[in-house]
């Protein structure tokens, strides 16, 4: 099951690596983020799976689904909010299946709230080493017995090309456009600005701005300033210098079918410099805007990858460090071991009808919160009295909340304390 356009990406390549034999469906949930028939089309790209066989369904058919259909595993790849709303409904039913959920990308530094949105899960599928070890200590420091599995990131290419270097038909820069970093409308456009100068230095080779939605398409994340829209503006055009190189364009699609025609990748942060390595192509993580767990790029720390705006207009693009490879993604799939665990989780169920995970951690307000959490992710999609009723509550009530943490930490700066934010 999943919900936005990059977690339909990751589940369905993940469902791959099911064995043979056994038959998986995929259905999407009805949520404002849920992805248009086009990007359905993008993310299933070699998959498997087809946009015409997924089906979509409302969170309340979700049970009676469930007791038709009798799945063994269910895999939740949903944003984690969601996980937490889903996963004490399936968990509830009787000889209920194993939960699996897991994470499209990068998830450096582990956050613990990311945990505690999946406690109610058997098993939690990671893709490096480093990830691995930061989960589980924020497991134990939790007190949350949740399993983690390590799996090789499964959009991943199992080869490289064999010489990228002396492949003709690979001419493009490919700049990995991110819903939330740069964050800033100027820190955007001098993004662009420096894309454009890139065009301008090689006019005969592609600059293409690869960007997730079209206008109106959702996202995982909600981006505030559309790359293509930017380029559109008349505004930014003159601050671009009037007239746009015309190899400066913008394209949306499969990244995989972009990286088969890619000399190279930029980005400030995204799961696709992973693709692109995998690949053997050379890579730019623009530092411009700073490393920072905000910006989602701490996790090259040590990579080797990153350079500034002239890096990027002279396309000076690198390869990663061996080191860095064999903690963060590339630790090679013979050491994948989610495959060992979720077999050990279907033994215990075979044994004996599987308990529901319990939820520890904030219980505060009740069946309010919960409501005003299925309200919240499902937005118009939830149309129950409850939800609407614990809108009405939730929302001034966490204004206020965040207004308090905000006078206190002021009150505590002027004292000349430390509090943790």
């Amino acid at each position: 099951m999943a919900d936005s356009d990059s977690y339909v990406k990751w589940g369905a390549a993940f469902a791959r690596g099911f064995p043979d034999a056994w038959r998986t469906e995929l259905v999407v949930l009805q949520t404002p983020v849920q992805p248009s028939r086009r990007q359905l089309h993008a993310a299933l790209a070699g998959s498997g799976f087809t946009a015409e066989s997924v089906a979509t369904i409302e969170l309340d058919d979700l049970g009676e689904r469930i007791a038709r259909t009798r799945p063994d595993v269910v895999l939740l790849a949903l944003r984690g909010p969601l996980v937490r709303v889903v996963a004490p409904i399936v968990g509830r039913m009787p000889d209920r299946p194993v939960l699996v959920s897991g994470f499209p990308g990068l998830t450096i530094p582990a956050e613990p709230k990311a945990i505690v949105y999946r406690e109610q899960v058997d098993l939690i599928v990671l893709h490096s080493r480093r990830e691995v070890r930061e989960f589980r200590a924020n497991a134990d420091r939790l007190g949350a017995a949740v399993g983690f599995g390590l799996a090789t990131l499964p959009f991943l290419p199992d080869e490289a090309a064999t010489d990228v270097a002396a492949d003709a038909q690979r001419t493009d820069l490919v700049f990995a456009a991110q819903a939330k970093v740069p964050a800033a409308r100027e820190d955007r456009v001098r993004l662009l600005g420096w894309l454009a100068a890139a065009a301008r230095r090689h006019p005969t080779r592609r600059v293409v701005v690869k960007v997730r939605a079209r206008r109106g398409e959702a996202q995982t994340h909600a981006e505030a300033f559309d790359f293509g829209e930017l380029l559109g503006d008349p505004e930014v055009r003159r601050a671009l210098g009037g007239t746009l190189p015309p190899n400066l364009v913008v394209e949306d699609g499969p990244m995989a079918v972009h990286l088969a025609r890619a000399a190279g990748l930029v980005t400030v942060s995204s799961t696709a410099v992973l693709e692109a390595v995998a690949l053997g192509l050379p890579v730019l993580l623009v530092d411009e805007f700073g490393v920072t767990p905000k910006l989602i790029n701490t996790v090259f720390d040590g990579s080797g990858l990153f350079g500034g705006a002239d890096a990027l207009a002279d396309w000076e693009l690198r390869h990663p460090n061996a080191e860095w490879l064999a903690d963060d993604y590339f630790h090679g799939r013979e050491h994948d071991d989610w495959g060992v665990a979720l077999a050990n989780l279907l033994e215990a169920r075979a044994a004996g009808p599987l308990g529901a995970r319990p939820r520890a951690h904030n219980l505060t307000g009740g069946a309010v919160r919960r409501a005003f959490e299925r309200k919240r992710m499902l937005g118009p999609h939830d149309r129950s009295f409850a939800g609407a009723a614990s809108m009405a509550v939730a929302l001034p009530a966490r204004w206020l909340l965040r207004r308090a943490r905000r006078v206190r930490r002021r009150v505590v700066a002027l004292g000349g304390g430390v509090v943790e934010a």
